[in-house]
């Protein structure tokens, strides 16, 4: 497990290294964010779209030997298996591994006072909305995000101000994290590094592929060991052993690891 951020690097000849390891991998897991890494932002999140080479590559891996993948995302479960149209044997986690479409694992309903607590944060933040024009409150089954791509990064910082002063009036134990021009807030404290791990522990991987672009990824990348593989896509500070410029820099690196297990 990775606890500090380190240097990483865009050695193409050290990721292939890299990815040449997991080509040996008994049982793989891919782990890939959607937003920012399989897909380029958009103003408007309904209307995105997979690069098609990388989309490709994800499909070779699915349909692969002893290679499971798997999308995690921020998103609600829904919003993603609708703006991604994966296949329905295609592992999906939403909401930061609250939802999850898998088999094999049982999956918790929000509980009577999850549901309250929802209800009041999600009240809170419609509140501060209204008052910010160009700002989109997206409710979530298990919490909330404030978009802020619409407007200024003055406006963005009293709205992000203004929203966690709210949500944390609303309901004291609500857990506040940023992201990419959002910040959301969760009722149930889990993250995409617990979901990782879950499904590490499921399906008994051997290795673990994991890519994303967002501060809330570094979750992800924590709890990735030896023989694991993390991918930063874009700028940032980052716990990933690599990076690569944008998600059209991924889609060669997906390209080179579907080889890798298209032929085992």
């Amino acid at each position: 497990m990775r606890d500090e951020t380190t240097d990483t690097t865009v050695d193409g000849s050290a990721l292939t290294a890299a990815l040449a390891g997991l080509g040996d991998a008994p049982r793989l897991l891919v782990a890939l964010d959607f937003d920012g890494t399989l897909a380029p932002f958009a103003d408007d999140p309904g209307h995105v779209g997979a690069l098609p080479g990388s989309w490709a590559a994800v499909l070779t891996l699915q349909r692969a030997k002893d290679t499971e993948v798997v999308l995690v995302s921020g998103r609600p479960l829904d919003s993603l298996a609708a703006v991604t149209q994966a296949p329905a044997d295609m592992a999906l986690v939403g909401s930061h591994g609250v939802e999850w479409r898998v088999d094999g694992h049982a999956e918790d309903a929000l509980t009577e006072d999850e549901q309250q607590r929802v209800a009041r944060v999600g009240a809170a933040l419609d509140a501060v909305g209204e008052r910010f024009p160009g700002v989109v409150i997206e409710h979530k089954p298990a919490g909330h995000g404030v978009h802020t791509r619409r407007v200024s990064a003055e406006v963005a910082a009293e709205v992000d101000a203004a929203a966690s002063a709210a949500a944390h009036e609303a309901d004291a134990d609500v857990l506040e994290r940023g992201g990419k021009d959002i910040l959301e807030f969760a009722v149930r404290h889990v993250t995409k590094g617990d979901a990782i791990a879950r499904l590490r522990d499921l399906r008994g991987s051997d290795a673990v592929f994991f890519a994303g672009d967002d501060v809330t990824d570094e979750d992800a990348f924590r709890v990735l060991g030896d023989g694991d593989v993390g991918v930063k896509v874009g700028e940032g500070d980052t716990l990933a052993g690599f990076r690569v410029a944008d998600p059209a820099a991924l889609t060669d690196v997906l390209k080179q690891l579907a080889r890798l297990r298209a032929v085992r």
